[in-house]
């Protein structure tokens, strides 16, 4: 009985190193898998794209950093965004993205919200509080609040920004040598309200500025690009779209189906944005809206933001990311495009934001002026947040 005890033990010890393994070096084997780089040559940058990349303003209007077990102070041999890289690039803004609920057997053509939610074992896994295995908005709450704890342990590398004050407060900084990241909170997709508006003033609390009505399925809001048939704004999606509206925050119409934006932009007098994405016109694909769309969100004052994966450019290198902005810019015009890379939101990018200078070259390669340059990769974001951070 002794023996059968002992071996017992010896089990139950073995159970638990395994399950402690698998908790501490399962998520990253899971982020290293999902947020891939394609392997180049190294990358060509000329001496005038250096010059010039050094003295822009650049903002990025979608990355998922936020939904990965790692800290984004300290400089990651996995994904694509953190601090030092966001140094590295030249990164001024960024729209941190709270992921929080995700289809079993997502993909671009159509999606169940019945669907096994894979972000439930994602939370497990990851050991994140139990409050947010099974509560979307805690989900969110929980990943504004990671972003909070790194401002607070250094504030000299991250300001949050809610208001204009605080976007000019980080233009400020850098202008002086300091080498800070305005960071920007935003939800993909607006399923974290559960159905009840007054979550909207909760998030607003929790540092939310940008709202995602969609993602990969429908939600009470309305249609998704990637749900099933394509439906437009419900009552309760209505009522989001006009308080979001009222107040100072963004409205994205990234994942939400033709209907939703065509209903958005008939019910509201406000910049649009569609925050990544690519040209139907240069890579035909479902994921891109169809280019008329696209002009008449822009149409708004609004702006669209070029994505960096192969499934919205047809071409992940920086020359094939270069070439849809390029076009984006003859399609809709200059005063319409940004940046949109999707960082770290489960895509294989050709390169990591420190390497963004990379993109500078191709566009000068590509003829895009200087002057072009500048008000893409970050002109075009900062006019935007100007004219909806302070309502």
């Amino acid at each position: 009985m002794r023996t059968f005890g002992k071996w017992l033990g010896r089990l139950l010890m073995l159970i638990v190193i395994a399950i402690v393994a698998f908790l501490a070096f399962a998520p990253g084997l899971v982020e290293g898998d999902r947020n891939g780089i394609t392997e180049y040559p190294p990358f060509e940058v000329s001496d005038q794209a250096h010059a010039l990349h050094a003295n822009l303003i650049i903002g990025d209007w979608h990355a998922d950093s936020l939904l990965w077990k790692r800290s984004i102070l300290k400089r990651a041999d996995r994904g694509h965004v953190d601090l030092p890289r966001l140094r590295d690039g030249n990164v001024a803004i960024q729209v941190f993205t709270a992921v929080t609920k995700s289809p079993a057997g997502q993909n671009y053509d159509s999606n169940s919200s019945e669907a096994r939610d894979n972000i439930t074992l994602l939370a497990v896994g990851q050991m994140w509080p139990i409050r947010t295995w099974q509560s979307i908005y805690e989900r969110a709450a929980y990943q504004a609040q990671k972003l909070h704890a790194v401002e607070a342990e250094a504030p000299e590398q991250l300001k949050i920004i809610r208001t204009v004050r605080d976007l000019d407060a980080v233009l400020a900084a850098r202008a002086n040598g300091a080498q800070i990241v305005g960071g920007l909170l935003g939800m993909e997709g607006a399923h974290p309200l559960e159905g009840k508006i007054a979550n909207l003033d909760r998030l607003w609390d929790e540092g939310y500025r940008l709202v995602g009505l969609q993602h990969f399925f429908d939600n009470e809001l309305g249609g998704s690009l990637h749900g099933i048939g394509n439906h437009g704004l419900t009552d309760f999606g209505r009522e989001v779209v006009a308080q979001v509206a009222a107040r100072g925050m963004v409205l994205d119409l990234a994942h939400s189906s033709p209907q939703v934006a065509r209903e958005v932009v008939d019910m509201t007098d406000i910049p649009l944005v569609v925050s990544h994405t690519g040209l139907h016109s240069a890579c035909e694909t479902k994921r891109n809206l169809p280019d008329d769309l696209m002009r008449d969100i822009v149409a708004t004052g609004g702006v669209i933001g070029i994505g960096y994966w192969a499934d919205v450019t047809c071409d992940d290198s920086p020359a094939g990311v270069a070439a849809v902005i390029k076009a984006a810019i003859a399609a809709v015009g200059e005063d319409a495009v940004s940046l949109g890379s999707d960082y770290d939101g489960s895509v294989t990018t050709g390169f990591d934001t420190a390497q963004l200078a990379a993109l500078t070259h191709e566009l000068l390669a590509a003829g895009v002026s200087d002057g072009q340059i500048a008000t893409v990769m970050g002109g075009n974001m900062l006019r935007v947040l100007r004219a909806r951070l302070d309502p």
